[in-house]
């Protein structure tokens, strides 16, 4: 009989301290418990925005995907004779002319298992076929403002263009692009109006 009354006693006891937590008596304090849970992941982003830095800005407009940003240099030539309506016009007698504009980048990145980062740019969708308009960026790579039409290198069709490494977490760099019109002549060129896309790539490693 003792025996079975130490087990049931055992028993209360045990009851009592799993309810301790959210009720008790003959006491004025409860202390329940949360276990909270949460699956934590890394996350990155890359935005772009209009420049500061050259003495005229091509506005960078966020499109909300498909593409994500534009960018409008308006009406353009060969020869550099219509103004951009906003940006500069840098002119070459054979080479042609280059409508360009600064921007910013700016790489923001948590959580990840490294600190390092590049910063890659490639044409991923061109201008119409025989048109004599393709996409360039500053040669520098830099927040240097480019001075002339030879400041400039054409950002591959192929292989992705570095065009930063190691940029800090959450600060815009500048950078610059623009569209080069050649003086090509012929049957087959096409003028009009045309679209090009370029594809930013952040990779933290």
């Amino acid at each position: 009989m003792t025996k079975r009354v130490l087990i049931i006693a055992a028993f209360a006891l045990l009851a009592a301290s799993a309810m301790a937590g959210t009720q008790n008596t003959n006491t004025n304090t409860v202390s329940p418990t949360l276990q909270i849970t949460v699956n934590v992941q890394s996350a990155i982003r890359l935005t772009l925005a209009t420049g500061t830095s050259a003495a005229a800005h091509c506005t960078v407009t966020a499109a909300g995907g498909a593409p994500d940003y534009s960018m409008n240099f308006g009406t353009v030539d060969a020869l550099g004779i219509n103004s951009p309506s906003c940006g500069t016009v840098s002119a070459d007698p054979t080479s042609g002319a280059i409508y360009w504009s600064d921007y910013n980048l700016t790489p923001s990145f948590a959580n990840e298992s490294a600190s390092n980062n590049t910063i890659k740019a490639q044409v991923t969708t061109n201008f119409a076929a025989n048109s004599p308009a393709s996409i360039v960026r500053d040669s520098a790579n830099s927040n240097t403002v480019p001075t002339q039409f030879s400041d400039f290198t054409a950002i591959s069709t192929g292989s992705a263009d570095t065009i930063a490494t190691n940029a800090t977490n959450g600060i815009a760099l500048t950078r610059f692009i623009g569209v080069k019109v050649a003086p090509t002549n012929g049957a087959s060129v096409v003028t009009g109006s045309q679209n090009a896309t370029v594809t930013f790539t952040l990779t933290v490693q």
